[in-house]
């Protein structure tokens, strides 16, 4: 596809993109989260009509200089902020290779996977609240921690605060009632679009305080999220064949129509000083074992109501190679050994580091992208 307006060669965002955001020029925001609720064939008429608009073969705004300059504001002249009110965020844990490391490193290779990871998408509710845009800066957690060689807890901030690669999801379509579910067969009509997303993590935090309820304070610290959601249609060319499950998922959660995705990866690290983002690993959207339809289906099959602009998270998605896990606690196997940034190294995330989450799609000459999911780790605040 070609438009009137310039698109730098390599851009994220060509007109086969079209992502949907909200930014502000001075002061304003708004949110998405009414566009999200109408039924997925207005969003496919919208993305159309935007598309026709936007071609070299249309005249409305190509050859209409006042109406060009209301409709189209430069990147640089604004400020981007949540593409949603987000009313609630689920974080799921859909990666064997990640689950199985963190099993090894916690429990063994005997027991590395627990007993229900291969029957149901498993998932915690996360904080919606912190979640933040691409750009926003979050300060070291403090919280409770507590050394193997002690009896008792100490007080302090996080030592272990780590990145996880994620993606995520918005829900878009009518909101459902309070005991309706999902249908797997349906729940295409209800995923919006996805963004990348780095569910930052206090991991000495979170080893003492996760038993039995799961994580709490090690993650709702903060939640980096990229600003521009690349709407399902624009990454249909990039659906591959699901990945192999065994067992063989109950029928609630089978599908046989493609919806795994072949997204490449990567995650920088810009220490404090340094003019450069350095490459810390790099991995694939499809090492997801469980796809976003069986998440959708299995979070509402017990008639969970979904409304527009909640929010799925992906859980770490790492991949079989040491260069493609999605943590830093895998990535240097629990602290025992170092991984290089430049010509420094880490264990962990320092302070006045920053991390990138970065993501594409290529096929054809068309590249499909997601832009920046930034976050720089402050010092944490003095009590």
């Amino acid at each position: 596809m070609k438009s009137f307006v310039s698109v730098p060669t390599g851009s994220d965002f060509p007109l086969e993109n079209l992502p949907y955001g909200v930014f502000s020029v001075g002061n304003g925001q708004d949110a998405l989260n009414e566009f999200m609720g109408l039924p997925r064939p207005a969003w496919l008429t919208a993305r159309a009509q935007l598309q026709k608009l936007l071609s070299d073969d249309s005249t409305t705004l190509k050859e209409n200089v006042e109406l060009r300059n209301k409709a189209l504001v430069k990147q640089s002249d604004v400020k981007m902020h949540l593409p949603a009110r987000i009313g609630d965020y689920t974080d799921f844990y859909s990666s064997i290779q990640h689950a199985t490391n963190v099993g090894i490193m916690f429990r063994g290779k005997e027991n590395a996977l627990m007993p229900n990871w291969k029957w149901l998408p498993v998932g915690y509710h996360g904080r919606a609240s912190s979640v933040v845009v691409s750009g926003t800066p979050l300060k070291r957690p403090l919280g409770q921690t507590k050394a193997d060689d002690v009896s008792e807890p100490s007080f302090g901030a996080s030592k272990l605060v780590d990145f996880e690669l994620e993606m995520a999801f918005f829900v878009g379509g009518p909101e459902t009632e309070l005991g309706e579910h999902i249908d797997i067969s349906k729940a295409q009509e209800h995923i919006f679009g996805m963004v990348l997303m780095n569910d930052w993590s206090a991991r000495d935090i979170q080893k003492w305080e996760y038993v039995p309820l799961g994580p709490f304070l090690a993650k709702s610290f903060g939640t980096t999220i990229s600003p521009w959601i690349v709407t399902m249609e624009a990454l249909k060319p990039f659906m591959i064949e699901n990945p192999k499950q065994d067992p063989a998922p109950l029928a609630y959660l089978a599908h046989e129509d493609p919806y795994t995705l072949d997204i490449d990866l990567k995650v920088t690290i810009r220490p404090e000083g340094d003019a450069n983002q350095h490459t810390v690993c790099h991995s694939n959207f499809k090492n997801l074992y469980w796809t976003l339809k069986q998440q959708l289906a299995h979070h509402t099959v017990n008639g969970c109501n979904m409304r527009p602009g909640d929010l799925l998270g992906s859980g770490t998605i790492s991949g079989p190679e040491e260069t493609s896990y999605g943590s830093m606690l895998e990535l240097s196997w629990r602290g025992s050994k170092t991984v290089p940034v430049g010509d420094t190294t880490r264990k962990f995330i320092q302070d006045g580091d920053e991390v990138n989450i970065l993501g594409c799609c290529e096929k054809g000459g068309v590249r499909i992208g997601f832009g920046d999911c930034k976050g720089k780790l402050l010092p944490a605040r003095k009590l």
